[in-house]
């Protein structure tokens, strides 16, 4: 089994308050690994911290055989980490590590342009880039501080004569230095924070379902593109843990198609004392048999009637693309009943506390008072009577980052 903690609050460049007290050590962090850095390296830093990718993808096409042509240069890394953080929202995933584990090159890139595509939303909605350019100004000002300290392999005299020629008022994007580029080979692209937590399950899923002309292909220095073959993702696990939006990343990233346990309520009528006594009896698995595991079985695309809560009743069908990876998201996904149609199993965990502040912030206090004396118990009796949580090839335990 996988353990993996994220940060909760990771996500798109946006929490400028938090950024900046994180700035420092990131600076230092990437002072020791890059001892080759200069200051049009550390201007880099800031500028990626604040505005994230650099350029537009204005040709995504063109952006995407850029990363290719890039990534068939790079060797693969055994000792590259495989992601370096910039800022508390933006990391650099590594080419040559991600070449190492056999990773689709189309995979970073929807990842890169997702994150380009919020930033550059985000950089839309303010006047004129203000806050942006408010948190790389601090971002250089911290900067400086670590200069002053020796943080670097150059002195303040050096810094200053840098920022000198630099329009720190009106920020622009820098290259590497010759040096930087000559001693640490730079080969990356900046993508959001929030999709780290993907990383082991995309490992898993590689080495799981990828066919094996697939890595013959890699071997003679061809990339992976796209998807390696067919592969079905159970995400169980506690309630408010995150398990939509992870399913809503894969699909972004992996191009999956997606079914919610959510969707397979239990209909009233056969809600019976005997059924809802079964540790998850709660979900309606005959049904779940019957109209997704049949079409799983034969790989090809599918419908399904999701039940609606609300009004108890079937409402409109869900479309499912069923020919090469698909997600099956929520809790009860990985029941018994259901046998073991999945490639990759994956228990998206909460601590208690943390569980419950956010189902108050999504649900309200009032339904916080049902789940916690009724949805929350039967969970845990499923959890626990079927060893879900341990059965789990990756568990992805989400810690709340401080205010």
């Amino acid at each position: 089994m996988l353990i993996c903690s994220w940060l909760s609050a990771n996500g798109y460049p946006g929490s400028r308050m938090r950024g900046i007290m994180k700035i420092v050590e990131f600076l230092q962090e990437q002072a020791v690994r890059h001892p080759a850095i200069e200051p049009v390296d550390v201007i880099k830093l800031c500028y990626q911290a604040a505005f994230g990718a650099e350029h537009l993808l204005e040709d995504r096409e063109a952006a995407f055989q850029y990363l290719r042509q890039e990534y068939d240069r790079v060797h693969p890394n055994e000792k590259e980490p495989l992601y370096e953080a910039i800022c508390d929202g933006i990391c650099r995933v590594n080419l040559g590590a991600w070449k190492q584990r056999k990773l689709p090159v189309r995979w970073l890139f929807r990842m890169f342009e997702e994150t380009a595509s919020h930033a550059c939303q985000e950089r839309l909605s303010q006047k004129e880039g203000v806050t942006g350019i408010t948190f790389f100004q601090s971002c250089l000002e911290e900067a400086g501080n670590l200069v002053s300290a020796g943080t670097f392999g150059f002195d303040r005299k050096t810094w200053e004569a840098f920022l000198a020629y630099y329009p720190t008022d009106r920020p622009e994007a820098v290259h590497h230095s010759e040096a930087y580029r000559q001693a640490e080979k730079p080969a990356y692209r900046l993508v959001s924070s929030g999709f780290i937590r993907l990383f082991p399950i995309l490992e898993v899923m590689c080495a799981h379902c990828a066919p094996w002309d697939s890595w013959a292909q890699w071997a003679q220095g061809e990339c992976l593109e796209d998807n390696p073959g067919k592969c079905v993702v159970a995400i169980d696990g506690r309630c408010a843990s995150g398990k939509t939006t992870l399913a809503e990343q894969l699909a972004v990233v992996t191009g999956a198609g997606v079914v919610h346990m959510d969707d397979f309520f239990l209909p009233p009528e056969l809600r019976t004392a005997k059924r809802l006594k079964e540790p998850g009896g709660n979900v309606h698995y005959e049904r779940f048999q019957q109209e997704v595991l049949t079409a799983l079985e034969r790989g090809e695309d599918f419908s399904y009637r999701c039940f609606d809560c609300g009004t108890m009743t079937f409402g409109r069908e869900r479309q499912v693309s069923g020919r090469g990876i698909v997600v099956v998201e929520g809790a009860y996904s990985c029941h018994p009943k259901l046998g073991k149609y999945m490639n990759v199993r994956v228990f998206s965990d909460v601590e208690g506390q943390e569980q419950q502040r956010r189902i108050a912030a999504r649900d309200g206090e009032e339904a916080l008072q049902a789940f916690r004396e009724r949805w929350i118990p039967m969970e845990e009796n499923y959890f626990k009577a079927y060893k879900i949580r341990e059965r789990a090839e990756i568990v992805l335990s989400s810690v709340r980052s401080p205010e």
